[in-house]
C-alpha cells in the first residue's frame, strides 16, 4: 500500500451524513493519542479538547437556540430548527480549544497553529479509524457566551468542532487544486 494513501483519500463528510456508531472510549483515546503528536514549540500543550457526545450534543443545541433567539430577536423556526440540530447528527463531536499563553516566546499564532494541527490530526486519524469526519466551526466557536456555557476560561477558544462517526451517505471525491500550479520556486535577487 503507498503510504500517503491515508492522507491522499482523506475527505470531510459533511456531519448530517455521520450517524452511529461512533468511537468508543478506547477508539477516541487513540484519536487523541494522535491529535497530541502535533508540532508544539516550547511544549505550551496549546489545546485541550471536550467531548460532546450523547444528551449534551442535544442541550448544546437548545442552547444555540436560545443564543440565537438572544442574538437575533424575531429570527425564524427554519433558523431555529438547524441551529438546533447543528450537533445532533454526528455521535461524537470532539471540540479542540486553543489555550494560548499570551505574552510568551511561541507566538499566539504559532499556538493556534497547533491547535489546527490537532484538528487536523484527529480528522486524518478518525479517518484511519474507519470513520468519517468534519472539522466545522461556525458562528457557534466564536460566540463568547456559547463559550461560556461550554467552560471555556480566560485565553481559551474553540479552534474547531470534529465531529465524527460512521459514513451513512457515500461522498464523490471533490476535484483537487493541482499542487503543481501552487509551487513556486523562491530564487535570491
Amino acid at each position: 500500500m503507498d503510504p500517503l494513501e491515508p492522507l491522499l483519500s482523506r475527505h470531510s463528510t459533511p456531519s448530517r451524513q455521520l450517524g452511529e456508531p461512533g468511537p468508543d472510549d478506547a477508539q477516541l483515546r487513540r484519536l487523541l493519542a494522535a491529535a497530541v503528536h502535533v508540532p508544539d514549540h516550547g511544549r505550551l500543550t496549546p489545546w485541550r479538547f471536550l467531548r460532546i457526545a450523547g444528551h449534551a450534543r442535544h442541550a448544546l443545541g437548545e442552547a444555540l437556540v436560545d443564543r440565537m433567539t438572544e442574538r437575533e430577536p424575531g429570527i425564524s423556526e427554519d433558523k431555529l430548527a438547524r441551529e438546533r440540530s447543528r450537533f445532533a447528527h454526528a455521535p461524537c463531536i470532539v471540540a479542540v480549544i486553543a489555550r494560548l499563553t499570551p505574552g510568551h516566546k511561541v507566538p499566539e499564532s504559532e499556538q493556534l497553529h497547533s491547535a489546527g494541527c490537532a484538528c487536523f490530526s484527529l480528522l486524518l486519524a478518525a479517518h484511519a479509524l474507519g470513520f468519517g469526519a468534519q472539522w466545522l466551526t461556525g458562528w457557534a466557536a466564536y460566540d463568547p457566551v456559547i463559550a461560556h456555557r461550554l467552560g471555556l476560561r480566560e485565553h481559551e477558544r474553540i479552534a474547531g468542532f470534529i465531529h465524527v462517526g460512521t459514513i451513512h451517505a457515500a461522498q464523490p471525491e471533490r476535484e483537487r487544486p493541482d499542487p503543481r500550479a501552487l509551487l513556486t520556486d523562491w530564487q535570491p535577487a
